[in-house]
């Protein structure tokens, strides 16, 4: 199943995409993605269904927290001059930082003036994950959906040397257009991941090259902490970053920057620097 969150007519559902219609879900006058996915409720559509070019897709859910793991592909750590990592580099995103395909990416040039891109597959629980084996691990999995690890680089690098609100500012995680159920992706290490700025290809990677497969990543980190259903693991991004180019390339004002993953979807948003709000005197 493919599923989305929509509005249509200034009423926000859930659906599934077949074809070029969208048929809403049952439980939609009622609950959220998230809520559903945390009830353990399986989606079934009704009868009821829209063109899918008449509703704007939101972001799919709002998770619980989003993990997500650096330098897991080997050629993303050697181009921002780094070892690749002996174990799974964790940090977390903030789950304000979600927003929707086709929302604004907007920064203000007096908190960073380097913001990177980052195709990543995004994995969503499904139920909880404590202690679970790698052999068992996607057995937890609710979904896959594609997400942009939208990054600060000044602050993440040469400013701060933490990676919290490098990663974390408001509209850095967008989300979507869908989530493609796990019985639909046969192996979420055989999937083509894309970024392009401005319709230039800029990352032309492929989840087979990940340091740590879905599985093995899902048993390590429920082995230090619980995994809830609508958490979300952000899984790492290939090589192609504006930050390991030569010389450096980062978003400007008016850039469209589009991420895709095989099977899912392409994700786009614009980029908008914004103004500063003024302190109060």
């Amino acid at each position: 199943m493919k599923l989305i969150t929509f509005t249509h007519n200034h009423r926000t559902q859930m659906g599934e995409i077949v074809g070029d219609q969208v048929y809403v879900l049952a439980s939609s006058d009622t609950l959220r993605m998230h809520e559903m996915i945390r009830r353990g409720i399986t989606p079934s559509r009704v009868n009821q269904h829209y063109a899918l070019a008449d509703v704007t897709i939101q972001a799919p859910l709002r998770p619980g927290k989003i993990i997500a793991i650096g330098r897991n592909y080997a050629e993303h750590a050697k181009e921002t001059g780094n070892k690749p990592p002996e174990r799974p580099l964790i940090f977390s995103k903030l789950t304000s930082a979600v927003i929707s395909p086709g929302d604004n990416i907007t920064w203000t040039e007096d908190i960073t003036k380097e913001v990177d891109w980052e195709v990543e597959l995004a994995v969503i629980i499904g139920k909880k994950a404590r202690n679970v084996s790698e052999e068992d691990a996607l057995n937890y999995v609710f979904g896959y959906t594609v997400a942009n690890d939208v990054t600060a680089r000044d602050l993440q690098h040469r400013v701060d040397t933490q990676w919290t609100r490098g990663k974390g500012l408001d509209t850095f995680c967008p989300l979507g257009p869908a989530i493609v159920t796990r019985s639909d992706i046969e192996d979420p290490q055989a999937l083509s991941l894309k970024t392009t700025v401005n319709d230039e290809v800029m990352q032309d990677g492929n989840t087979k090259d990940m340091i740590f497969s879905v599985a093995y990543l899902i048993h390590y980190l429920s082995k230090h902490f619980t995994l809830e259903p609508a958490d979300i693991i952000l899984t790492g991004t290939p090589s192609g970053v504006g930050e390991g180019r030569d010389p450096k390339v980062f978003l400007k004002d008016g850039d469209v920057v589009t991420v895709s993953v095989e099977g899912i979807g392409e994700l786009r948003n614009t980029c908008k620097v914004i103004e500063p709000v003024a302190e109060e005197a």
